[in-house]
C-alpha cells in the first residue's frame, strides 16, 4: 500500500474512549496520522500484546507498544517506538532496530507498584512472616523470637533511579536513614539522605541494614553481589533484589542463607527465570520468592501512567519536539 502521510503513528495501547480522544487531540492540526489499533478489553489485565497490522506495517513511521522485536524488520520507515515497558534491552540489540530509530520507553510508571512490593517484603521478612506462614502450613504455634524494624535502619539502596527513590522515600517515612548508590554521586534522587558512587560499595555493605537492588541489565552490574560481597553484610541484614535477578549469583546467596550470614531475601527477579525448581533458594525459609510480579499492571496507577506518557511523548512527535524518556 502507498505512504499514507509523512508521519503515521500505529498505537497499540488497550485505550479507553476518553484516553483515545486525548490522543487525537494531541495530533490534531499537525497532519500526523494515527491509528488505534489496541484492543480495549486488554485493559486490567497483567500483560497487553502489540502488532501492527500488515497493511500498515509500510506506512508506520512511529509505533506505541512493544510489538515483537522480530516484527520491526517489517517496518521500513519506522522512526520512533515508544514501549509500555521501562526496559528496552530487546529492541537496542544490534540488528533489531535501524541505528537511527529512537527509542522511548514508560521510565516513571513502575515507581509506585514496584517500590511498594519491596516494602512489603522488607517489612515481611522484617517481622519473619515468612517463616510463620510455614509455621501455619504445619498446624504449628510456635514463636520465632526477634523481629527487625526499619526503624532507625540503614538502607542502602543500589539504583536511585524511579523505583529506586520511590522506595528511599517508602523507608524514610517510617524512620529509617538512605543511602544512594549510582553511578554519578553528584546527582541527587528523592527520598535519598546521601549518595554514593559504586566505587564505595565495598565501604558502605557492612553497616547496612536493608540492601535494596534496583539497578538495570549491564555488564558491570551482573553478579554485583556475589560471595565475596555477602560475606560484608551483618547477620541481620535483608537483602531485595527488583531489577535484574543478574544482579545477585544465586548459588552464593544459596549458601549464605543456609549459613545464616544474613536474615533473609527478598526477589521478585531472579537467575534464571523462572527459577529452576531445582534451586535451593525454593526451600530455604528466610528467603522469599514472587514471579517478577512486582512491576507490570498489578496496579491500575501503573496503567494510567503509561498512557500518560506515551500521550506526551505523542504530543512532542506531532509538533516535533525532542521525546522524553530516550533510551536510544
Amino acid at each position: 500500500m502507498g505512504r499514507m502521510s509523512e508521519k503515521v503513528i500505529i498505537n497499540c495501547l488497550p485505550l479507553t474512549d476518553r484516553e483515545r480522544q486525548a490522543f487525537s487531540s494531541a495530533t490534531a492540526g499537525t497532519g500526523v496520522e494515527q491509528h488505534f489499533v489496541g484492543n480495549p478489553l486488554q485493559r486490567g489485565t497483567m500483560s497487553w500484546q502489540a502488532s501492527v497490522p500488515a497493511e500498515l506495517r509500510d506506512a508506520a513511521t512511529a509505533v506505541i507498544g512493544n510489538i515483537p522485536p522480530a516484527d520491526c524488520a517489517q517496518l521500513p520507515h519506522l522512526e520512533w517506538l515508544q514501549t509500555w515497558s521501562a526496559g528496552v534491552d530487546r529492541y537496542v540489540a544490534p540488528g533489531v532496530l535501524g541505528e537511527l530509530v529512537q527509542v522511548t520507553n514508560a521510565t516513571g510508571a513502575y515507581g509506585q507498584t514496584v517500590s511498594e512490593h519491596l516494602f512489603a517484603m522488607m517489612w515481611a521478612l522484617m517481622r519473619n512472616l515468612p517463616m510463620y506462614a510455614r509455621q501455619q502450613t504445619e498446624h504449628r504455634w510456635h514463636d520465632l523470637g526477634r523481629a527487625l524494624t526499619p526503624n532507625g535502619a540503614n538502607v542502602l539502596i543500589i539504583g536511585t533511579g524511579d523505583i529506586g527513590s520511590h522506595f528511599a522515600t517508602l523507608c524514610k517515612a517510617v524512620g529509617a536513614h538512605t543511602i544512594g548508590v549510582r553511578r554519578d554521586a553528584s546527582r541527587p534522587a528523592d527520598g535519598i539522605d546521601e549518595m554514593h558512587d559504586f566505587s564505595e560499595l565495598d565501604q558502605l555493605l557492612p553497616d547496612a541494614d536493608v540492601i535494596a537492588l534496583a539497578v538495570p541489565a549491564a555488564p558491570d552490574t551482573t553478579h554485583l553481589i556475589d560471595g565475596r560481597r555477602l560475606t560484608m553484610l551483618k547477620s541481620t541484614a535483608i537483602l531485595l533484589n527488583a531489577g535484574r535477578g543478574n544482579a545477585i549469583e544465586p548459588r552464593a546467596l544459596a549458601r549464605a542463607l543456609a549459613e545464616d550470614q544474613l536474615h533473609g531475601a527478598g526477589l521478585d527477579v531472579t537467575e534464571p527465570e523462572p527459577l529452576p525448581a531445582d534451586s535451593p533458594l525454593w526451600d530455604e525459609p528466610h528467603c522469599l520468592i514472587t514471579p517478577h510480579v512486582a512491576g507490570g499492571n498489578h496496579l491500575a496507577v501503573t496503567e494510567d501512567r503509561i498512557v500518560a506518557i506515551a500521550l506526551g511523548n505523542v504530543r512532542r512527535y506531532a509538533h516535533g519536539e525532542a521525546l522524553t524518556n530516550r533510551r536510544r
